[in-house]
């Protein structure tokens, strides 16, 4: 089953388009077009109605996600994980601005650490900004909750010693 459109032009010119559910009917070799329901004129449609029935169709199915959420899979591509960002993102633009990576920059860069420990710091601070926990939880946090530019993961020895 699908929807689909009909138009037809009126005297003035004026063109009125239609939703119609359908589905196709195998007739012999040919398939035949099946209006099941006119739902109306598209300029008068019920566009909530419509997104209660997908929901109720979804439930039905099993799939709670809402009707025009994420699918999580198209054409072959699947979300494997997402991460969220806008906050962080912030956060490092202004830590930027303010001159903070380039102090600390400064203040560690003779010596030889495995990490960025300007990073590592900043994940600590973004953390107790966007979502205040402990070390232990701001590691898994910037591992797994958030993108932090520059800082592909982080484990709780690198929060503790930072």
């Amino acid at each position: 089953m699908y929807l689909r459109t009909t138009q037809r032009r009126n005297k003035d010119g004026s063109v009125v388009r239609y939703v119609q559910l359908a589905h196709n009917r195998r007739t012999g070799a040919s398939t035949q077009a099946e209006v099941l329901v006119n739902l109306g004129r598209e300029d008068r449609l019920d566009l909530d109605g419509l997104r209660r029935l997908a929901r109720s169709i979804n439930r039905y199915l099993g799939e709670e996600r809402g009707a025009d959420g994420p699918a999580g899979e198209v054409d072959g591509l699947r979300v494997v994980s997402s991460r969220s960002l806008g906050a962080a993102w912030a956060l490092d633009g202004l830590w930027r601005r303010l001159g903070v990576d380039r102090a600390l920059g400064q203040a560690v860069g003779g010596r030889r650490f495995t990490t960025d420990v300007e990073r590592v710091v900043f994940a600590l601070v973004a953390n107790r900004a966007i979502a205040p926990a402990s070390k232990l939880a701001a590691a898994e946090w910037a591992g797994a909750d958030v993108a932090i530019p520059g800082l592909a993961a982080m484990d709780e020895d690198q929060a503790y010693r930072a």
